[in-house]
């Protein structure tokens, strides 16, 4: 599957450690640091928040995608820049409180806007968390989520023990924390933790060819399925259902309901504005 490539324009994210750049309604976010796998820097780490968090307040962008750069997509955090040992670490006040509001996998958890992982390698430690924080994940035949927190004296600390266990399971996902497992691509297929695996070469390609077809669906209806499967997690059926009727009376007064009544009844794609 190819997508034909748009004149994209690039997005000032403050490193270069962290790319971004638009294609029509979608936001490519690219981890730029391939000689270290792409291991999350200090630097890495507020610049990723921040467009998260501008990307979610953009009537503009529709979809965000999440890839990285040469062979890995994120191997966890930089444990020499970020660590406990780190001087970063060892400089702060010991009893400050821990606060993790504005962290990329916070941020990335709350947002409305659909998230592609373009899994372009391994994802290790943090990298899987925020692989599996993704709503699609399609990896590339050398893409692995590695479970290896086990082997470095360490936990899945941006909640991917809260992540794992609702996707495949609390039996496997105990086999993969506890033995320390490496799935490949097609085994992440077959765990349900991929929803397709294509040649590397058309992984991007076909990322934002999925990006463009969820697009041109009316936006705020995509935004608030999204939300309503988020906080349904949490609800009961009935609650669900109350807060569902309440975003579709928004919906039915938009003129993006107009449009896609008139796009149905005239057998026509419809022209979503989000209005």
């Amino acid at each position: 599957m190819s997508a034909p490539t748009l004149d994209r324009t690039k997005v000032d994210t403050g490193t270069e450690e962290l790319l971004a750049e638009r294609d029509g309604n979608i936001l490519i976010v690219t981890l730029n640091r391939p000689e270290r796998m792409n291991a999350i820097s200090g630097p890495m780490l507020s610049a990723f928040s921040r467009v998260l968090s501008e990307a979610n307040r953009d009537t503009s962008v529709r979809v965000v995608i999440l890839t990285g750069r040469g062979r890995g997509f994120c191997a966890g955090l930089d444990l020499v820049e970020s660590g406990p040992n780190s001087i970063a670490a060892r400089s702060k006040n010991a009893q400050q409180l821990f606060d993790l509001g504005g962290s990329a996998p916070v941020v990335l958890y709350n947002m409305d806007k659909p998230v592609i992982c373009a899994l372009n390698g391994a994802a290790a430690g943090y990298g899987m968390d925020l692989a599996l924080l993704c709503d699609i994940r399609i990896a590339g035949e050398g893409g692995r989520l590695a479970a290896v927190t086990a082997k470095r004296n360490l936990l899945p600390e941006s909640g991917g023990s809260w992540l794992l266990p609702r996707l495949v399971g609390w039996a496997k996902a105990s086999e993969m924390f506890f033995r320390g497992q490496v799935l490949n691509a097609q085994q992440c297929k077959e765990a349900g933790l991929v929803n397709a695996v294509v040649p590397d070469a058309e992984l991007l390609d076909t990322a934002i060819a999925w990006a463009r077809e969820i697009a041109a669906n009316a936006p705020m209806a995509v935004q608030a399925t999204k939300r309503m499967m988020r906080l349904g997690a949490k609800e009961d059926y009935e609650t669900t259902v109350d807060h569902l009727m309440v975003h579709l009376k928004v919906l039915f007064g938009m003129e993006d309901f107009a449009e896609g009544v008139a796009s149905f009844q005239e057998k026509r794609e419809p022209r979503f504005t989000g209005r």
